[in-house]
């Protein structure tokens, strides 16, 4: 998998674009800047934005080729970010350290341990976000894993998140227009949960 990710990620062109994802901006923008958290970070398009929000980023991929692009990125627009690269198993920050966490588009085969793992870093009061395809998306040509496993549900969310004090997740469809990968109409799983 991270090989794959590397050969995706190792051509010039930003392929989700350098533009913050949608949702990701607009919920940021309801927030009060403090220390938040990129799984999957790709790219680095939404680590640069929050950053360029004042936010102070921790971000982590499986992909050394994405890493030198959000730095690039990071180094053109001005930003300092902080990025590893990390399988979500190797992910060890300090326990209830972040102010937000966001997964945008961070499919995985492990969703269930991931999102409880993960959750340990974020404070209590903190946001979890998270934009991500919906199983409904499994045929559609305009973005998202074409594993079952790796796509998200109303339910699962939830009940992976089952422990937050506020919690809401809902399906939704939506234009992407997201570099040439995420293009068209899609489906996805939004959630916003307060911890």
């Amino acid at each position: 998998m991270e090989s794959e990710w590397n050969q995706r990620y190792s051509q010039s062109e930003y392929v989700y674009g350098t533009e913050p994802n949608v949702f990701f901006q607009e919920e940021l923008s309801k927030l009060k800047p403090g220390r938040i958290l990129l799984p999957a970070e790709g790219e680095g398009r939404n680590a640069v934005y929050a950053a360029g929000q004042g936010w102070d980023v921790y971000a982590f991929d499986s992909s050394i080729e994405a890493k030198a692009k959000a730095m690039r990125l990071a180094s053109q627009n001005g930003v300092t970010i902080k990025y590893d690269v990390l399988d979500y198993k190797d992910v060890d920050y300090n326990m209830e350290s972040f102010d937000a966490i966001a997964m945008i588009y961070a499919h995985n085969m492990s969703r269930q341990s991931v999102n409880k793992r993960l959750q340990h870093f974020l404070k209590k009061g903190g946001i979890f976000i998270i934009e991500g395809f919906s199983v409904k998306q499994i045929n559609s040509n305009s973005g998202g894993p074409k594993k079952l496993e790796m796509l998200y549900t109303v339910d699962d969310l939830k009940f992976d998140f089952d422990g937050f004090s506020r919690l809401k997740v809902w399906e939704q469809e939506i234009e992407l227009r997201e570099g040439h990968k995420h293009n068209g109409l899609g489906t996805v799983v939004r959630l916003l949960g307060v911890k």
